[in-house]
């Protein structure tokens, strides 16, 4: 195993989110075996025979190199150029059943936290409102079958938890298999 992995300001614990992972698998970038590899999405329209390393997308060169993304921009409305670069081309994306995408919270982007359930919502309640205003939203109505969804996360849904990075709030979008 390597050094300590960089920091990634929106995604800072890529490792409790499965996005990058112990391995002995060399980089696809810079073609060494650094002990970790990147398991997430990467968009691109380029052939790309293999994963990444962590510092080959801290310092952009994966998407650099390849022209492509780790997470699509939808989302990211309102922040600065330089926040959007960072956060498709110079941070690990994760995992999710649908496309990806990236909250954005006091004109910033917000910080992945991870996959969450209801438990784990409960404490905090503003990421629950705006799931419940996001259900309804998409149609559903009725009060008591938002809750039944929200008390099965993990099922055949599951939440999506970030963190502001300006004010802390924790924010939640819903994925779906």
């Amino acid at each position: 195993m390597s050094a300590d992995l960089p920091f990634f300001r929106y995604h800072p614990d890529p490792l409790a989110s499965g996005s990058i992972r112990a391995s002995a698998e060399s980089c696809a970038c810079c073609g060494r075996s650094t002990g970790w590899i990147y398991t997430a999405t990467f968009y691109s329209a380029h052939e790309v025979s293999g994963r990444f390393c962590p510092w080959c997308i801290a310092d952009g060169s994966a998407a650099e190199r390849f022209a492509g993304e780790f997470t699509d921009s939808y989302g990211l409305d309102g922040v600065s150029a330089d926040v959007l670069h960072e956060v498709t081309r110079r941070t690990p994306g994760f995992h999710a059943w649908q496309d990806p995408h990236w909250l954005v919270h006091c004109h910033d982007a917000s910080a992945f936290v991870g996959e969450a359930g209801y438990i784990e919502l409960a404490e905090h309640p503003e990421a629950l409102d705006q799931l419940r205003a996001d259900l309804r939203i998409n149609g559903h109505h009725d009060e008591s079958q938002i809750e039944l969804l929200l008390t099965h996360l993990g099922e055949r849904m599951t939440a999506m938890l970030f963190r502001c990075t300006v004010c802390g709030a924790r924010l939640a979008y819903a994925d779906a298999s």
